[in-house]
């Protein structure tokens, strides 16, 4: 498959088929690459999703998504806004402890923040699992699964598209994020190591604002590090799309319109919507295919019930630039993966294995 135009310059490190959805050319049907079989739903399951805070997009995006999977299955689902407050998030999982849930999703905040009550909750035997609640995706000590995209994958894309969209000699990033979260540090030395490579790029800085605070602290950082670096800073990466909900009024009152917004993370409607305009300076964002992850994290939920190990399957990130939104028009950017029929099949019983018998009879 051939990259074109702006795309050779992450063909390299990005997988195929998100150069392929950049680049606008749409997927085959048939390019699933998660679970084929697994076991049949477990219905009349009670599951508690707490969200760190849902005015985070890809919080909101995923639990839809999850919400939609619970549905097929059968579940009851009773959702918890922590609104980013510790005691919140912390009273959530203590009341679903004590209402005995099946299971309690960790939408988005760390595990380790809440050690004590996480560890009530496994005495109780309730199953434990994450959509962003640790660095990588996968199982962890304390997490059934956790759902997310690969960090390394995110911060790659991102560094690279910016390297990538160069009209000038020398590029100088600065790079936002909010250390609080292990996943967010990960992606942030990632993006860090890739800039520190390149010979004409410099890293100028590393801000570490609280995603919470973006909307205070962007306007003030702004015109502080236009002070400080002026044109030498060309480029901004950011852990989430909230720190460029806050930024474009601020470049524009600096007279800053040249610089290039990327973020490595989370593909918020709000970002897409500004990226589909093709007038904002935010030019991508690297996304979670979070309906998607929805369906995932029910169907690995689905097999911790019925006494499975996790499926195995990590899914990837999406590049979403202003061409590939275009040609999406009003769908989602994750409607080119057949995640929702691969699911149903599984969980009505219609694995791989007995699909392949059925043809052969």
């Amino acid at each position: 498959m051939k990259a074109t135009g702006k795309l050779l310059a992450i063909a390299l490190c990005a997988p195929i088929w998100i150069v392929a959805l950049a680049a606008g050319h749409a997927l085959a049907m048939d390019n699933w690459a998660g679970p084929t079989n697994g076991p049949p739903r477990q219905a009349s399951k009670t599951v508690t999703f707490i969200s760190q805070d849902l005015r985070n997009g890809g919080i909101t995006a995923a639990y839809r998504g999850f919400y939609t999977a619970s549905l097929e299955l059968g579940w009851s689902v009773h959702l918890v806004d922590g609104k980013n407050d510790t005691a919140a998030i912390r009273a959530g999982i203590v009341e679903a402890i004590r209402t005995h849930s099946d299971a309690i999703v960790l939408g988005g905040f760390d595990v380790q923040a809440f050690a004590d009550v996480i560890g009530a909750a496994q005495r109780a035997k309730i199953v434990l699992a994450g959509w962003h609640a640790a660095a990588e995706p996968g199982p962890t000590k304390d997490l059934f699964i956790n759902i997310a995209t690969p960090s390394f994958d995110v911060a790659n894309i991102a560094a690279e598209y910016a390297i990538g969209n160069m009209s000038i000699a020398k590029i100088g990033v600065v790079i936002f994020t909010d250390d609080r979260f292990a996943v967010a540090n990960a992606k942030t030395r990632r993006m860090k190591e890739i800039i520190e490579r390149c010979d004409h790029c410099q890293l100028l800085s590393i801000q570490n604002i609280p995603i919470p605070d973006a909307n205070t602290e962007i306007p003030l950082a702004v015109p502080r590090l236009d002070q400080l670096y002026g044109k030498a800073w060309t480029h901004s990466l950011a852990i989430n799309d909230v720190y460029f909900d806050a930024m474009n009024l601020p470049l524009l009152s600096a007279k800053r319109t040249d610089i290039q917004n990327i973020s490595a993370g989370d593909g918020s409607n709000i970002a897409l919507n500004r990226i589909r305009s093709g007038k904002s300076q935010q030019i991508a964002t690297v996304a979670e295919p979070a309906g998607l992850q929805g369906w995932q994290l029910a169907d690995e939920l689905n097999r911790a019930f019925a006494g499975q190990a996790p499926s195995g399957y990590t899914s990837k990130p999406i590049l979403v630039t202003t061409q590939l939104l275009k040609r999406l028009g009003n769908a989602d950017i994750d409607s080119d993966i057949p995640y929702k029929e691969a699911y149903t099949e599984i969980w009505r019983g219609k694995s791989s294995k007995e699909k392949e018998g059925s043809t052969n009879r």
